[in-house]
């Protein structure tokens, strides 16, 4: 179990340290990986422990991965959902190139085009809020800041505690994954608290855990303060390129105003931003299909694990 504890710690602080910008896709991606290591592992552990069948352990068991299945299906629809609105910023980027080297394109419809992904946009983080809704219990996802010296954590040669730390992680590596592609909940990745300054002086994977979380507080904190209306789908990839878009519709907008209605008279600059939207999209649309390819994995591991355990019981 000690093993257990040690892997989790270092899967924390390696993602804690990862290189990649919180809540991108690369960072998610890393996030689910860690869900399935935790998870795999905890197979391997329960095969060792010799555990006696009929009794509420495999119960909690079945309990936590229903709760993993569901709410990372949650995060696998949000992800796919960003596909559409791909689509519709590349036939922005696309239709303005296409003006730019005097296709028959007007103004208008560039305008229009450029107006597609931000309506889009809005509806999908309409569409994703009232998902969440009706799919998610916030409740299922709170981290428990209480020691676990107050809880029977010995019960079954030490599972119980093993699942402790587990839920425990996996809650915040849900959030992360349900704020990244779905909506973000800004309540349950939380700011320091009096508890959490205590988990950070503590060792192993609580003070990781509490370096985690303290990362991504402040990186989400850093995102509300420098721009307005962050709040929604926190994918790093989809913030940049609905911050680009906007931008070049503002820009070409105002250059519409000014008179300027002919490609030639406009020079590079919106031909630069078109391909720099173009480049956003396609790490967002290759980021969001990696991230459904492991939760993928995931569910397979999870049907495979319950499976396991359930004839593994069944057999002693």
């Amino acid at each position: 179990m000690n093993g257990f504890y040690s892997s989790m710690a270092h899967g924390l602080e390696a993602l804690h340290g990862s290189p990649h910008a919180c809540l991108s896709a690369a960072f998610l991606q890393q996030a689910a990986a860690l869900l399935r290591s935790l998870h795999s592992q905890l197979l391997h552990l329960v095969q060792r422990l010799h555990l006696p069948p009929g009794e509420s352990w495999l119960d909690e068991y079945m309990d936590e991965t229903s709760r993993l299945w569901d709410a990372c299906h949650l995060a696998r629809a949000g992800a796919a959902a960003l596909d559409a609105y791909c689509a519709a910023a590349a036939r922005a980027a696309d239709t303005i190139t296409a003006w730019l080297r005097g296709a028959t394109t007007t103004p208008h419809h560039v305008q229009r085009a450029l107006n597609a992904p931000r309506r889009h946009a809005a509806g999908l983080q309409q569409d994703n809020r009232a998902l969440a809704a009706d799919r998610l219990d916030p409740a299922s996802l709170l981290l428990d800041d209480r020691s676990p010296l107050d809880f029977k954590l010995n019960a079954f040669n030490g599972f119980r505690g093993v699942l402790y730390a587990l839920r425990n992680a996996s809650s915040f590596l849900l959030v992360l994954l349900i704020s990244g592609t779905v909506t973000c909940l800004p309540d349950l990745l939380g700011g320091a608290t009096a508890t959490h300054q205590q988990q950070l002086r503590a060792s192993g994977y609580v003070a990781s855990m509490a370096r985690l979380r303290q990362r991504v507080a402040q990186e989400i904190a850093t995102d509300h303060h420098s721009a307005a209306g962050t709040a929604g789908i926190m994918m790093y990839e989809f913030r940049q390129a609905r911050a680009a878009t906007d931008s070049l519709k503002q820009d070409f907008d105002r250059v519409v105003a000014m008179g300027y209605c002919q490609p030639a008279e406009i020079g590079d600059s919106l031909a630069q931003r078109a391909q720099i939207i173009n480049g956003w999209v396609g790490m967002l649309r290759s980021g969001a299909e990696s991230l459904i390819v492991e939760l993928d994995d995931f569910f397979d591991e999870i049907v495979e694990g319950r499976k396991m355990l359930s004839d593994l019981c069944s057999h002693r």
